[in-house]
């Protein structure tokens, strides 16, 4: 399959829009920590983890057809001085599936039916890419036990989102054409000419083109949700830990902060600079 020009271009702007790494298994190492949560939206088996103690819990939510093991160095962290939990949302990673549309606001209940389930309620959302949304939406059904919302890479960014059902149409279609092949494309626009082949190379192994169902469902559902503006109806704390690929970019809002150097990646490729990023973030919401 042959993709044109309009739709090479399509395919880069909606790289910076979502993130189309892929489904692994759980890994080995945590599989005696995990337990597992039917979903307040649908029953879906939600496969979850937690580490270390504390009054504050970090969650962390993971992006579009990714899993858990994208937050691996940041659990490790963290875990250190706070209780951390991880998850694969529905039907990504070892989590289940009772759903056919993917939304944001099914994809919050995964995650606010997580936090209900360990009775936490001193919570921190931190979202990667798609899971910003989510966790926005999990937020508004948690309520006042969420002292705020950390989004990376998914808002205040330089990239213009498609307002119509028929641009949202356009950028969906190679994926519904040939989905393994235009991802795989796709995933590479991800990086910059500087990025560490390693991490590289270890997104595009996670990718699994047989979610093409999910993948195209949480695209189209996570566009429309931008479109819809959800995002100016949160009136939470809200930071966000943005790309700059170039190191020249200037903050596009006073809630971001920037990671010189990276692409969609930054959690992933330079883990040292955005932990201290988080680290800021964390006690600042945990003064207020």
């Amino acid at each position: 399959m042959k993709i044109s020009k309009l739709g090479i271009t399509a395919l880069i702007v909606v790289a910076l829009l979502v993130v189309l790494s892929g489904c692994s298994p759980m890994a080995a190492k945590d599989a005696a920590q995990t337990h597992v949560v039917a979903s307040a939206a649908d029953g879906s088996p939600i496969r979850y983890g937690v580490r270390g103690q504390g009054e504050v819990t970090l969650v962390f939510v993971h992006c579009w057809t990714c899993n858990h093991t994208f937050w691996d160095k940041q659990v490790e962290h963290f875990s250190r001085d706070y209780r951390v939990v991880w998850l694969d949302l529905a039907g990504h990673g070892a989590s289940g599936s009772r759903r056919e549309h993917y939304t944001m606001p099914a994809f919050g209940q995964d995650v606010a039916s997580v936090v209900n389930a360990i009775g936490a309620q001193r919570v921190i959302l931190v979202g990667h890419s798609m899971g910003g949304p989510v966790s926005v939406e999990a937020a508004g059904l948690l309520g006042e036990r969420v002292l705020g919302v950390v989004g990376v890479d998914t808002f205040y960014t330089p990239f213009k989102f498609p307002k119509t059902e028929a641009e949202i149409a356009t950028l969906l279609k190679p994926f519904e054409d040939n989905f393994p092949m235009t991802t795989q494309h796709m995933i590479g626009t991800m990086f910059t000419p500087h990025s560490d082949p390693t991490v590289k190379d270890w997104v595009l192994t996670q990718f699994d083109g047989s979610k093409k169902a999910l993948g195209v469902s949480a695209m189209y559902e996570l566009l429309r949700w931008k479109a819809a503006g959800n995002l100016e109806r949160y009136t939470g704390p809200l930071r966000n830990i943005n790309a700059a690929p170039t190191g020249k970019e200037q903050p596009l809002h006073s809630s971001v902060v920037l990671i010189p150097g990276v692409g969609h990646f930054p959690a992933q490729e330079k883990p040292a600079a955005f932990n201290a990023a988080l680290q800021g973030i964390v006690e600042e919401f945990v003064a207020r």
